[in-house]
Formats: C-alpha cells, sequence, structure tokens
C-alpha cells in the first residue's frame, strides 16, 4: 500500500488546477471563462494548504481543532519562514480572494499565484523523501 507523499499530493493539486485553467481557454492577456479560473484558483490554494498543514506538522506545530483561517496559517509560518509567508501572502491575495472569489482573469497575475503556490509546496521536496513515493 502506498502511503501518501505531502509533495506529489500537493503537487497533484497544482497538476489539476493546471488543467482546469486549459479550459479557461485565453484572448490576449485574459482567461476567457470565469469558471475555470475560479475552478483552479480554488484547487491551487487547496493544494497549499495541504502543504502547510504537512510543514506545520513536519515542525511540530501543534494542532488546532476545527477550521483553520489564514491568520492561523499567517501567524504560525510567520514564526517558522517569513520567506514562505510572503509567498502565503501572495498565493492569499491572488489564488483566493481574486481568483478564486473574484474571479480575476489576467493571466500573468494568475500565474503569479501559481507561481507563490509552488514555491510554499517546493519547500515540502526535502522534508518528504523529495518527492518519491513511499511504500508500506
Amino acid at each position: 500500500m502506498e502511503l501518501e507523499n505531502p509533495y506529489l499530493e500537493s503537487m497533484r493539486y497544482i497538476d489539476n488546477a493546471k488543467e482546469q485553467l486549459k479550459f479557461a481557454g485565453k484572448e490576449d492577456k485574459f482567461y476567457k471563462d470565469e469558471k475555470y479560473v475560479k475552478i483552479a484558483c480554488g484547487a491551487a490554494y487547496s493544494g497549499i494548504l495541504k502543504a502547510l498543514d504537512f510543514y506545520f506538522n513536519f515542525k511540530g506545530v501543534p494542532k488546532r481543532r476545527g477550521r483553520k483561517s489564514i491568520i492561523y496559517y499567517q501567524s504560525e509560518l510567520s514564526k517558522l519562514d517569513k520567506k514562505l509567508l510572503n509567498h502565503l501572502n501572495s498565493a492569499y491575495l491572488v489564488l483566493h480572494l481574486d481568483g478564486y472569489y473574484s474571479g480575476l482573469k489576467k493571466i500573468d497575475t494568475i500565474e503569479s499565484g501559481f507561481d507563490a503556490a509552488v514555491s510554499i509546496i517546493a519547500a515540502l521536496k526535502p522534508l518528504s523523501k523529495n518527492g518519491a513515493k513511499r511504500k508500506s
């Protein structure tokens, strides 16, 4: 039985999100279909949260009960890694607020959110056997 690799699992969210963006189509500097942009941004942001949950667990951050807010993630990350915090803040604004909630369709802006997401997830790679699949 294969065990989940946090890096690969988080990147799976990013890969799925990129596939959704293909359905959005492009026209000039914008995606055409807001629906697929929203789906993609939501999936990419979910991948970030999955990655951060693993990172916090690895670093020994006490688990919280219930739903975690962005304030929780920002607060805990500010104690651990300021660079990752900057990426989180960018990804939160672009992917979650602008892309998912507001339906922003500007291609280069959405891509910057994806870049921030991949930067966060890449921090997991050395902590999860450099992305290798683990077996039990």
